[in-house]
């Protein structure tokens, strides 16, 4: 009786740290709100978005690669940012990046 208490005892601990981890739905919940934050503040037209980058807890950031075109007609250039989305505050900052030697 003993020996199914102690089992009992442990594979209830060990669920609950399973329970308590994040869901594929909260991951993409969250996904799509950084790409959306991030695409409004891109101001591309239609930009394309690299999957997310998930730094580790300490750091608490989402990265985003984007690249699109702004402007219209014959003004429109393309461009390529990183955004940098904050998990504890909701929000991002977004700065052009070009490739080495490009």
């Amino acid at each position: 009786m003993r020996k199914q208490a102690i089992l009992a005892l442990a594979l209830a601990t060990t669920m609950g740290h399973y329970a308590s981890a994040s869901s594929d739905g909260a991951w993409n919940a969250l996904f799509a709100k950084v790409n959306g934050t991030c695409i409004g503040q891109s101001g591309f037209d239609t930009p394309e978005a690299s999957a997310p980058v998930v730094f580790d807890d300490a750091t608490g950031k989402i990265a985003v690669l984007l690249r699109g075109s702004v402007g219209r007609g014959k003004a429109k250039t393309m461009s390529s940012v990183i955004c940098l989305y904050d998990k504890k505050t909701g929000r991002a900052s977004i700065a052009e990046y070009r490739w080495l030697g490009r």
